[in-house]
This record gives C-alpha cells, structure tokens and sequence, in this order.
C-alpha cells in the first residue's frame, strides 16, 4: 500500500502526540525546536548513550520520550555544518521517511542549529519525502502479502493510508509557494516510475501512448500517431523495430505551450520499447524481465512534459516519444535487412538488438523539420556499454553543442542526477559506415555507447543537441535517500532544472 502524505508549512507548531522530527548538524548544538520537542533534554542524553553523531542521513529513534507531547523522537543527521548544500535537504526529507513507522501525524522542526533553512529548503524537504514514500505494489494482494510475512489474511494494515506532516519553518510562506512547483515535480517523476515498473503485458505501445494522452488533464496537448500514419510519413526505421510485435507502434507528440509565442520549442525525445527481446538477434533469458523497463526514456520525456504542464512552466516544449515493441516472431526484421529511415538515409541492420537508435533516429528527424526545435535532447536506455563505462553513477552525455552541455551537466549537478560527457568524432563515426547502406546500426563491442551516439548525430543535422544514455540509471538503479524503487525516474529532475535554470523566459 503506497502512503499518501498531507504536507503542511508553518512558522510554529504544537506537539500533541505522533514523531516529532529535529533535524541536527554534526556537533554539540541542538536544534531550536528542540525546546518544543524535547524538554527535558532526552535528544542530547540519548545521542551520547548511542554515540550519534548526526552524520549525513543517519537517524537516531528516541521511545516514549520523558516529558515531551510526542509518542517518538526521530533525529535525522544533516552532517557537518559547512558541507550542507542545497540538495541536502532534499535527501534528508528521504532519510527521515523510515524512522516514521507508521505514524498518523508528523511534526518536523526545519531549524537546525547554526543552519538558515530557506523556503527552497523546506520545500526540498518535502519532496525528498514524497520520493522516498514510493512504493509499487499494485499488483501485491493482501493475501500474498500476509502470505509472504506469515501473517492471517485478515490482519490488520500496518502503515497508514495517509501521514499529516507539519513542516515549522520561520519560512513557512515561501515554502509554500515553493512546495506547488515541488508538488509537480513529484507527479511527474512519481509517473515515470510506474512506467518503468509496468508489466509489459499491461503497458504496450498503445497503453503507453493512452498514458502520454492522459497529460492533456494537466494542460498539455497530445496527438497520437498510429501505424498507418507513422507509414505514410515514412518511419521505416521504427517501424522496423515493431514489426515483429503484435502490437502496433505509436508516437506521441506532447506539447506544452507555455512561452512566448513566436519562440521556437524545446524538443525531448524519449526511446520508448515497452519490451526488447532482441528480436532475432535474441538476449540471453536471464534477467530479460528487466527489459519491460526499456522505455526509461520515453517515461522520463512523459514525466518532465507532466512536471512542465503542472508547473506552468515558461516555455515552449515538446516532448515525442517513440514506442514499439522488439519481438522475434517470423515478420521480425533480420540482420542484413536495410530500411529506409525518414531521413532517406538506408540503414543495414546487423543486430536486431540495436533496436533503440533505430526508433530515435526517425523521432529525431520529425521532430527537427516539423518543429525546427531551439534544442533537441534525446534520453534512452540505449546501450549496456554505458555501464561498463560510468556503473550506476552517471549517465552518459553526449552533445554537438558545448553550451547545452555545459547546462546540462551543472543541471545534473545540482539535482543529483549527475551527468559525464563522453567523445565523439569522425574516426569513431567510420566504425558505423556500411557496405550496403549508408550506415550500419551497430558498430560492434568496442566504444559502443560512443558509436550508437554518432548514429544518432547523423540525424540530426545542426541543431544543438544532447544524447543522454541512461541504460543505468532509469532502472535496476542505485537505492538512494528519495529511491528505494527498481525505476528510479531518472531524467525527470535534471531536465526540469535545465529548462528552468536555463530556458525560461
């Protein structure tokens, strides 16, 4: 059962039972809600009982505190003073989620000691506790659950469905204001996590593309390109890819018209196979289950367009997502197969398992000559290579523009959703040239998140643009503060604050 939190900011607050949560630097200070909280002093006791030392993200879980009104004290560390940053308060507001144990009424007091706390900050906060609070489990039933813990089918629910959370900051009002654009950042990287974590029987191209038309309730404005029409233009290259599949391939088209009129758009493009099997070029059956999450791309492009609507951001956006299905069945495309993509450019296929640059190279060209977009970024789960190369850590940047990457790193930078520039060039670009056709859609082992980079240049003329391989850091991801989810939501954040950072008018 996921928990739904009813978040609030004041400038003072009274305790009348539930945790109280203080928030305290490294050292002997204490915080100044302390004296609500606690006073009698147990937080400075029982800290050096416990040896705590408020280190970055660590907890400390004080029972039954004497003479305080609250039922619990919980201690989240913040660390030392002078490396507290901005994002700081956005995993401490993660960390202190699991020393809340089932607690109907929250009190936070945003007051460290020798700490301003802004309104940003405590906004940041409550994000950090929205993301944490992730849980996916709509497909758990109350039997299997009881079943799998050993406990009767009619016990009782352990957590609540909801959490009232009082946040006391002296900065409440602008906290306020700062916590509805927080709000949408949530939803949007709340929906690309259950993208990602969707069965892929139940997300398929269409049920995705009916996903993306959903956005139209937030303001965005959606049109939805079936098969036929994806013919007609000519996207041989996409099509290819589905053409194994049963189900038929889509292109979403969400746009968010938010900036000045006459201003050319901001164009995101996501890689969005709702399964890849490899097709003939077949995956090993290990861990092929984690492949329903190889539209990561396509559902972070879905959460920032929803982030952007919500917000009403100040911008001109479209968002295009790609979706097919990668399946060996006997019409699936073989290797030594050509197709012609949408630019004209003829591709040999050599692995049917490089799939992904296949489907992105046509969204690409739509998107630069039916929009002629200021910028154009495209984000995919598009080559294990990349793992090899940056682990769980990063995700791959590749750019033709060294100012949009420059913002897109500080971008990464400051959301956590680190970002590490990686080479292109001719010499590399020769390892792609074909025999046949233009071009070959897979360069082979070596370099091979640099060479899926330079196929997809070849599509996208002189446009500023950006290739953001995010193969390991949109699923199987690294448990963090604000994600304890196998989809993480990657790219949802990062981009928001490079458009708002950046692009704003």
């Amino acid at each position: 059962m996921s928990v739904s939190f009813d978040i609030s900011f004041a400038d003072a607050a009274e305790i009348n039972g539930g945790v109280a949560v203080l928030l305290k630097t490294a050292g002997d200070g204490l915080p100044a809600g302390a004296a609500i909280a606690d006073p009698q002093g147990v937080v400075a006791r029982a800290a050096a009982v416990a040896a705590y030392k408020a280190k970055a993200y660590t907890t400390l879980d004080i029972l039954a505190p004497q003479g305080s009104k609250a039922d619990r004290l919980a201690i989240v560390g913040l660390g030392a003073t002078a490396k507290i940053k901005p994002e700081t308060f956005l995993s401490a507001g993660g960390a202190s989620l699991p020393v809340l144990k089932g607690a109907k009424t929250v009190t936070v007091f945003l007051d460290p000691p020798e700490v301003d706390v802004s309104g940003e900050n405590a906004a940041d906060f409550a994000l950090g506790m929205l993301l944490r609070a992730y849980t996916f489990d709509s497909f758990k039933t109350k039997a299997g659950k009881n079943a799998k813990s050993g406990e009767r089918d009619d016990a009782d629910e352990k957590e609540p469905e909801s959490v009232r959370v009082t946040i006391v900051t002296a900065a409440a009002d602008a906290a306020k204001v700062a916590f509805a654009e927080r709000q949408a950042i949530a939803g949007g990287v709340l929906l690309a996590r259950d993208l990602v974590n969707l069965p892929p029987n139940v997300l398929g191209p269409v049920e995705f593309a009916e996903k993306a038309k959903a956005l139209e309730a937030v303001g965005a404005k959606v049109e939805i390109l079936t098969e036929k029409e994806l013919t007609d233009i000519g996207m041989g290259a996409l099509l290819g890819v589905a053409q194994g599949s049963a189900r038929p391939a889509r292109v979403a088209v969400i746009r968010w018209d938010g900036g000045r009129k006459d201003e050319a758009p901001l164009a995101f493009i996501g890689k969005g196979v709702v399964f890849d099997t490899g097709g003939i070029s077949l995956k090993p059956g290990a861990g092929m289950e984690d492949m329903k999450g190889d539209m990561g791309g396509a559902a972070a492009v879905t959460g920032l367009m929803h982030v952007l609507a919500a917000r009403k951001a100040k911008v001109n956006a479209i968002g295009l997502i790609g979706l097919v299905e990668n399946m060996p069945d006997g019409n699936a495309q073989r290797p030594g197969d050509i197709v012609t993509s949408l630019s004209g450019q003829t591709i040999e296929i050599v692995n049917t398992d490089a799939e992904g640059r296949l489907v992105l190279c046509d969204v690409l060209w739509y998107a630069k000559e039916t929009f002629k977009p200021k910028l154009m970024i495209d984000l995919a789960t598009l080559t294990g290579a990349i793992g090899v190369a940056l682990g769980k850590h990063h995700a791959g940047l590749f750019s033709n523009d060294d100012t949009l990457s420059g913002e897109l790193t500080e971008s990464g930078l400051a959301t956590g959703e680190k970002l590490w520039r990686l080479p292109l060039g001719p010499e590399y670009d020769r390892i792609i040239d074909s025999r046949f056709a233009d071009m070959k859609n897979s360069g082979g082992r070596y370099a091979g998140s640099i060479t899926a980079a330079q196929f997809l240049q070849r599509f996208v003329g002189d446009t500023p643009w950006a290739h953001l391989d995010i193969a390991m850091t949109a699923m199987d991801s690294l448990k963090t503060e604000i994600s304890q989810s196998w989809a993480s939501g990657f790219g949802v954040r990062l981009l928001n604050e490079f458009v708002r950072a950046h692009h704003e008018s």
